[in-house]
């Protein structure tokens, strides 16, 4: 089971989950979210991360040219899309980044989920996106809002045939059931291992990360 801690904020927070084991961190630079850093400022803690560390950024309707700006400057192994972003708009950022980048970062495309019919929209990504990240539908809010929602719905998404991000109100007591009903490709969490918007809660972080695991 692959684990992303997402909303990192600074380089102790990503440090910290890249030591317990996260395969992923994501860094949002969305600024409507609680937990934006700008990327003037990530631009200063982001790239002395190890190189291993896989740094994924978080965009929402972003323009492509202000994504791979982005990628060039902090050396982003991932790119995820948490907006309206259409197949088209995919294509072309993809296209951008092959242009830029000699290892281009990977795509996830985020989803938010109503109920079953949500996942007719992951058709229109293959091939297009690496990964698809199903997250709780909330009214004018992207993501990292901790709202869950129904785990059969995520387990036949893999039906689609594109690896599953699950996100939406995971924490270190429900990451568990979570994955073994679902069985996803990696379990995502952000406002389930914190203190507050900024910062983790490194015991909830390691917990989360050892219980998924398992």
């Amino acid at each position: 089971m692959k684990v992303k801690i997402c909303g990192i904020t600074n380089k102790d927070d990503a440090t910290w989950a890249i030591n317990y084991g996260a395969d992923y961190i994501g860094v949002n630079f969305w600024k409507g979210s609680k937990r934006y850093v700008s990327p003037a400022s990530a631009v200063g803690w982001v790239p002395t991360l190890p190189s291993f560390a896989n740094v994924v950024g978080v965009f929402v309707d972003a323009p492509a040219k202000d994504i791979v700006d982005a990628v060039t400057k902090m050396n982003l192994k991932g790119v995820q899309l948490h907006g309206g972003e259409t197949p088209e708009d995919v294509r072309a950022l993809k296209s951008a980044l092959a242009d830029s980048a000699e290892v281009p970062p990977f795509i996830v495309k985020a989803i938010r989920v109503k109920g079953p019919e949500s996942l007719a929209e992951i058709d229109g990504f293959k091939g297009l996106a690496d990964y698809v990240l199903l997250d709780a539908y909330v009214e004018d809010a992207p993501g990292g809002t901790g709202a869950t929602f129904n785990w059969d719905v995520a387990a036949e998404a893999k039906t689609h045939g594109v690896p599953v991000f699950l996100a939406g109100g995971l924490n270190p007591d429900n990451v568990k059931d979570a994955a073994k009903k679902a069985q996803p490709y990696a379990v995502d969490v952000a406002s389930g291992v914190e203190k507050s918007p900024k910062r983790k809660d490194l015991e909830k972080m390691r917990d989360f990360i050892t219980k998924a695991k398992k």
